[in-house]
C-alpha cells in the first residue's frame, strides 16, 4: 500500500511569499554557516503533522478535516515579527509570528486534533504555537555561531503586518528530495460558519 507524508495547513498569500524572500534575503546577508533556510514559497501554517500515511486514509482524513472545520467562519491572522526557538542564545527555528484571530486558529487547531484522535493519529505533546519557520539551525552549529545568528535577527526588522485571509484548510503531501521537501495539495476544506 503506498504511504504518502501528510500534514493539514494553512497556505499563505502570494504577497507574503514575497516579503518573506526578501525578510530571508536579508537575513542571509549576515552568512550564518549550518542554517538551513526554508524555501518561502514552500512556507505555509501548520495546524498538524501526520506523517507517513496510507493513501486510502485520505478520504477519511479529509471528513475529519470537514468535521473539525464546522462551525468556525473564515477569519484573518496578520504576519509580523521575528523569533526563535527556544531563545536567541540557542537558536534551533528561526520564525515570523501569526498574530489576529486566534481564537478561531486554536479552536480549528483543537478540533482537527480532536477529529483526527477517533482515527488514532496521536494529538500533539507540545502546545500549538503558531508560527512560520524560516530557518532550521543544524546540530553542528557553534554556540558562538548561534549567538551571531540570534543578533541578526534581533537587528532584522518585519513590522510590516502582512495578512493571511483562512478561508480553508489543505490536506498536503510532503515529498523529500535532495533538494529539500516538495510539498502539494491533495484536498481543501472551505471554512463555513453555518456548515
Amino acid at each position: 500500500m503506498e504511504q504518502i507524508r501528510t500534514f493539514i495547513a494553512i497556505e499563505l498569500p502570494d504577497e507574503l511569499k514575497r516579503a518573506l524572500t526578501r525578510l530571508e534575503s536579508a537575513l542571509k546577508a549576515g552568512d550564518s554557516p549550518g542554517v538551513k533556510w526554508v524555501d518561502p514559497y514552500s512556507i505555509h501554517l501548520t495546524l498538524k503533522f501526520l506523517g507517513n500515511v496510507v493513501a486510502g486514509r485520505i478520504d477519511e482524513i479529509t471528513r475529519a478535516m470537514t468535521e473539525a472545520a464546522k462551525g468556525i467562519p473564515p477569519f484573518t491572522l496578520t504576519v509580523t515579527g521575528l523569533g526563535v526557538f527556544p531563545n536567541r542564545s540557542r537558536i534551533q527555528v528561526a520564525w515570523v509570528g501569526v498574530t489576529g484571530d486566534l481564537d478561531n486558529l486554536l479552536r480549528l487547531q483543537q478540533n482537527l486534533e480532536s477529529s483526527l484522535a477517533r482515527l488514532n493519529f496521536p494529538p500533539e505533546s507540545r502546545p500549538f504555537t503558531p508560527h512560520l519557520t524560516l530557518a532550521r539551525v543544524r546540530n553542528e552549529v557553534t554556540f558562538e555561531e548561534r549567538q551571531r545568528l540570534g543578533q541578526i535577527i534581533t537587528s532584522t526588522k518585519f513590522d510590516a503586518a502582512h495578512v493571511i485571509k483562512v478561508e480553508a484548510i489543505n490536506l498536503m503531501r510532503s515529498q523529500l528530495t535532495r533538494q529539500g521537501a516538495i510539498y502539494s495539495r491533495i484536498a481543501s476544506v472551505v471554512l463555513n460558519e453555518s456548515a
